[in-house]
């Protein structure tokens, strides 16, 4: 079994102490630290993101999975700087007011910032006003709203809704997600994207400033 693999065995059975072990080896192999994180975390990660949309394993297990692959992440984010390669982007992130859950929001989060995305998290609990201050403030890329409540739905609205108000909508790519979310309902308020899980909304972000920074590396060669 080759190290790689070994990282993505050990996330798979959420096995913080043996993904950090297989990291530190790599490390010690000479591995590249974007192999590391992409071939045996990242794509880890994602083999187990496919179960759960399969129904094979379930919440509790991702949140396991996710903590091991924290886990091996923080090991990787020194010899990543100094690589200094890095993803471009910013993205703000938050559970609407009136919803405490943030596993989802928490597991988009990760997979972010495992790329070098840089994350202004709000927390759960958030009213619209913070929302459309953290939009100004930091001018992200994108703006990733979570609710796992059906009572907390109309608080996305509210945001989109707020953003068109003070003239930021057009600035900022607005993603929505969460167990009663729909695509119906996210295009009925305006939201750009609708992420049905963690791992498809964090790789709709990632392709979204991917294709930002290709087309702006596109326009200074021109």
């Amino acid at each position: 079994m080759t190290i790689l693999a070994g990282i993505r065995q050990y996330l798979e059975q959420g096995n913080a102490k043996g993904v950090k072990s297989m990291v530190n080896l790599a490390l010690r192999e000479g591995m590249v630290p974007e192999d590391i994180l992409e071939q045996g975390l990242i794509q880890g990660m994602s083999d187990f993101g496919q179960k759960f949309r399969r129904n094979e394993v379930f919440v509790p297990e991702v949140l396991i999975a996710a903590r091991a692959m924290s886990a091996g992440v923080e090991l990787l984010h020194e010899p990543l700087s100094a690589n200094k390669k890095r993803a471009e982007g910013k993205v703000v992130l938050g559970t609407v007011a009136g919803d405490l859950h943030d596993i989802g929001k928490n597991l988009v989060k990760l997979m972010l910032t495992s790329h070098g995305i840089k994350v202004i998290d709000l927390g759960a609990d958030v009213p619209t006003n913070t929302f459309i201050s953290a939009v100004f403030q930091h001018c992200p890329d994108a703006l990733a709203l979570s609710a796992l409540l059906t009572t907390t739905l109309k608080e996305m609205e509210k945001v989109v809704k707020a953003l068109e108000d003070t003239g930021l909508r057009s600035q900022v790519k607005v993603m929505v997600g969460g167990a009663p979310v729909t695509e119906a309902y996210a295009k009925r308020i305006g939201a750009d994207y609708y992420g049905k899980d963690a791992f498809v909304g964090a790789a709709y972000i990632m392709d979204l400033l991917s294709s930002r920074h290709e087309s702006k590396k596109t326009a200074g060669n021109s």
